[in-house]
Parts: structure tokens; sequence; C-alpha cells
């Protein structure tokens, strides 16, 4: 392990999101509707654990040696699904994230849904129906890009093989109970909804389209200073902190950045150390909760946010950003 206290919490988040999953499936292939519902959330939440333990081997902080993170971090990402991308591909876009600090990207999306009112409008409704479409495109195009764009096409042999191997496992599952695909399904999009809500109000950083390029200039704009004032911990109670397990503590995100080799487990002591009792980059989480809801449709082609309030109101203005996942390789 990379810390001598790591052992027991990472072998503990691990077994829940592996096993979390296994039974999940499990679950939704029973007869019981409530078997059904119970399998339903598990898998769900599982896939949560096992998206911010492959955060975890990106930083380095389950092993001593990087390579087995690398291994581990793999193996997770064909629960979470992003096993279409190249695990060194998503570390790489994660680094320059925090590195450049900015969210660094291969290509603006909103400028191109401009052009395209029709796509535009049903992204939209469907964003309006709850459904993250847009996380559900930028996943897609993990598959579609090597077919696209000439740097990419080195990724084509990889996106078959898996697109097959899945396709046949989903086809098994089917087989086997039908009702499992659907219910795999609004698992699936229950667990995008949790990442993308806790991504979308933790930075006003800028979008940079410069991941397909050695870095420039632009990568030297910003300090820690604006680090820190750009970034927002988003914890889902910072009075009761054991409920902050169930996003594995994601959500102090200053403590993360001002500390990035510190892994899950030790971030609420490390908050409390840098910060103590101030709250200036702390979100309400009722107030987030109602921002998600409110500007889901308006996220989609939003950009940075001047201001996001502040008393009793902060983050209520925070319209925030989606397509930023940590999971996606663009």
């Amino acid at each position: 392990m990379r810390q001598p206290d790591g052992y027991w919490p990472h072998l503990a988040a691990l077994a829940y999101g592996v096993l979390g999953y296994g039974v999940g499936v499990a679950l939704i292939t029973a007869q019981s509707p409530v078997a059904n519902l119970v399998g339903v959330l598990l898998l769900a939440h599982a896939l949560v654990i096992c998206a911010y333990l492959v955060h975890e081997c990106a930083h380095n902080t389950v092993f001593r040696d990087n390579a087995h993170n690398a291994r581990l971090g793999r193996a997770l990402n064909w629960l979470t699904g992003a096993c279409y991308g190249d695990y060194r591909a998503i570390r790489h876009k994660h680094f320059r994230h925090h590195v450049d600090r900015a969210d660094v990207v291969a290509f603006d999306y909103r400028p191109l849904l401009a052009r395209h009112p029709f796509a535009l409008r049903l992204l939209l409704a469907l964003e309006w129906a709850y459904i993250p479409a847009l996380d559900l495109l930028m996943h897609a195009l993990v598959l579609v890009l090597p077919f696209a764009m000439a740097s990419r096409h080195g990724a084509r042999g990889r996106v078959l093989r898996v697109a097959l191997l899945r396709l046949a496992l989903f086809a098994a599952l089917g087989m086997y109970a039908p009702k499992a695909l659907a219910l795999y399904a609004l698992s699936y999009l229950l667990f995008l909804h949790v990442l993308r809500f806790m991504d979308a109000f933790q930075h006003t950083y800028e979008v940079f389209d410069s991941l397909e390029r050695e870095r420039g200039p632009e990568a030297k704009r910003f300090d820690a200073d604006y680090e820190h004032d750009n970034t927002f911990s988003n914890p889902i109670s910072l009075r009761h902190p054991w409920l902050n397990l169930l996003t594995l503590n994601f959500g102090y995100h200053n403590a993360h950045h001002a500390r990035p080799t510190a892994p899950w487990y030790r971030l609420p002591a490390l908050h409390r150390a840098l910060y103590g009792d101030d709250r200036t980059q702390v979100l309400p989480f009722r107030n987030q909760v109602r921002a998600y809801h409110r500007h889901r449709v308006a996220r989609v082609l939003n950009g940075v946010d001047p201001d996001i309030g502040g008393g009793a109101d902060k983050g209520l203005a925070f319209v925030g950003v989606v397509g930023v996942s940590f999971l996606v390789t663009h």
C-alpha cells in the first residue's frame, strides 16, 4: 500500500464496489420487484465507488507501485463502462486538469452543438426529462472518435474488441433475464447523475481544447491562488462526515486539489487542517441540489460562472458544467 494505514480503507471500498456490483447484478435478475429495486440502487452506488477508486488509482494513492495502481484502475474501468478508452489516456486528461488548472478537453462540444440545432433541441429535451444525455453522448464518443480523429486511429482495434466482448456479456444477461438490461441501464443513468452532480459545481475553470497537443502558454496562466479560488468543495455534510463516504469523500475537493496525493480516507482531516471553520469555498448541499435541478437544461451550453452568489443563497445561481467526467478520454 502507498500509505501504511491504507490497507483496510482501500480494501473495504474495493470489496464494497466489486461485491456490490456482483450482488446488484444478481438482484436485478431476480423475480421480486423489491429485490430489483434494491439491486438497481446497490448497482448504481457500487459503480460510483468503483469510479472514485479509478480516480484514486489515477493519483497513485492506493499502491506504492504505480503499475499496480494502473492494473487496478484498468480492471475497475471494466465495471464503470470506461474500458473503451485507454486508462493511460484517462489518467493523462485528469492530470492535465490538475497541472493546467483548467478543464482540458480534446474539443469543446458547445460550439459543435450550436451548429446542429435539431440535435441540440433533442439533447436539451432529454436533459429536461432528467436523462443525462450529454454524458451518454460523451461516453459514446469514446467509441466514435477513433474512427473520426486521425490522432486516435490507433484505438480502433481496442474499441472493436471491447465492444464485441461487452455486447456478448450484455446479450447473455438479456437472455437470462430480459428485464435486467433495462434495470442495468437505469442503474447506469443513476450512476451518471451522481458523478455529474459532484462534478458540476466543483470548478469555475476555463475550458482549454488543448488535450490533443502539447501544453502551451495557456497552461501557465493560472497559479495556486487561482486554483483555490475557482475550486469548490461540495461535501454532502460537514456535520456528519460519514455521509461523505457515499461518494468516497470526493466532495472535499479543495483539499484534494491542495494535496492530490492524499488518499480519499484522509481528506476530511486534511480539509479541517487546511480550512478549519472557513466555508468560503464550501457549497451548501441543499442549494447544490436545488441548483442541479433548476439549471439542468441551461447547464448543457454553460461556460464559466461569473457569480455563484453568497450567504444563504450561495450556490443557487451556480449553473455549473457537464461533460467533464474524468472517465472519458476527451
